[in-house]
């Protein structure tokens, strides 16, 4: 067979998100940080996200994710997060698939029964303690980086909807949330299209009417993402909050989203709805479940309150592939088509 590239990717979900661990064929890209070598893939090397994204390789629902050498001395290993339409800093599901993949495989060592490694992500480093058995990871749980409320209690002028008063978060990229009774949503699978189309409207509107930078991070200055919920509720002794969030050009979150949960965390502490030491499990479309906790309060460098989040979760390994691109294809990058991505992206 001849090919102008293999690369190898370990397939993976999160709670039902998928994230694919790219393992072999891809040389680390320059820079002297993760974050610095995820600007470089964004503004040189983009054709390596399409060709694992678009299909005929991927699709609307599949992130991937690049394991690199840690560039941070106390990290074990990084990782590059690559979304439909984006690159960004940090993904509480892709990293779960990506302790999951690296202990599994044996990239990075296992130990019975809890494994502690550190990931250098594009937005700061994350702590991960593994609880493995016979050679599996059961469960992870990781400490995300310093999560905080960038505005509270906007009024934002939606079409077709009005004024609708939200909130923004950042727990690892900026969320616009709102409350999904506002729309009329219950939050159920028979909603996901017209969730889409209209998370794609309140995010279009959020970009033009709010503002965000992040304090310490000149490149994360953009709202990626609507996510929609609803109150928490006390059932089965436990407290509960449903939510999704909807990922550019046109999907949603499958998993609870972990930086979601965590810019919700962010939120309600900044509102005093939670306390910290205090959660709520977070409750995706289809179901599945993460666990959030406000760990600790800390202080960006600016000033800015924040919190430490935790995020608790389960990943499992689909499969191994290898994917190839024929010196005669004529699609190197792949396509998409709006019948499935409900916008074609170029």
């Amino acid at each position: 067979m001849r090919a102008r590239r293999i690369i190898t990717v370990i397939g993976a979900h999160a709670e039902g998100e998928v994230g694919k661990v790219i393992t072999g064929g891809v040389l680390p890209p320059p820079g002297r940080s993760v974050r610095e070598q995820q600007q470089w893939l964004m503004h040189h090397d983009d054709g390596l996200r399409k060709f694992l994204l678009y299909e005929p390789r991927g699709g609307a629902f599949t992130h991937a994710n690049l394991v690199v050498p840690a560039k941070d001395a106390r990290a074990d290993a990084g990782f590059i997060i690559m979304e439909p339409d984006d690159y960004p800093p940090m993904s509480g599901s892709n990293c779960i698939c990506v302790a999951t993949v690296l202990l599994e495989t044996g990239m990075l060592a296992m130990q019975e029964p809890l494994t502690r490694v550190t990931l250098e992500t594009p937005g700061g480093l994350v702590p991960v303690e593994a609880s493995c058995k016979d050679g599996r990871v059961e469960r992870v749980t990781l400490t995300n980086v310093p999560s905080y409320a960038a505005a509270l209690d906007v009024s934002l002028e939606v079409p077709g909807y009005g004024r609708i008063r939200v909130d923004v978060g950042y727990g690892g990229a900026y969320f616009v949330i709102a409350d999904a009774q506002d729309f009329g949503f219950q939050l159920v699978p028979d909603e996901a299209r017209a969730l889409v189309e209209t998370g794609e409207l309140v995010k279009a509107a959020a970009r033009e009417q709010i503002g965000v930078q992040h304090p310490e991070i000149r490149e994360f200055n953009k709202i990626a993402f609507t996510e929609f919920t609803l109150p928490i509720v006390n059932e089965d002794n436990e407290r509960r909050g449903r939510n999704t969030v909807v990922i550019s050009p046109g999907k949603l979150d499958r998993s609870p989203c972990g930086t979601g949960t965590c810019a919700r965390l962010a939120v309600m502490h900044a509102k005093s709805e939670i306390k910290t030491g205090e959660g709520f499990v977070s409750l995706s479309v289809i179901g599945s479940r993460f666990e959030g906790r406000v760990a600790a309060e800390t202080t960006l460098k600016d000033g800015t309150p924040a919190i430490l989040p935790t995020i608790s979760g389960r990943a499992w390994i689909s499969g191994t592939h290898s994917y190839v691109l024929h010196p005669d294809d004529p699609w190197p990058e792949g396509y998409t088509l709006s019948d499935t991505w409900y916008r074609a992206l170029s």
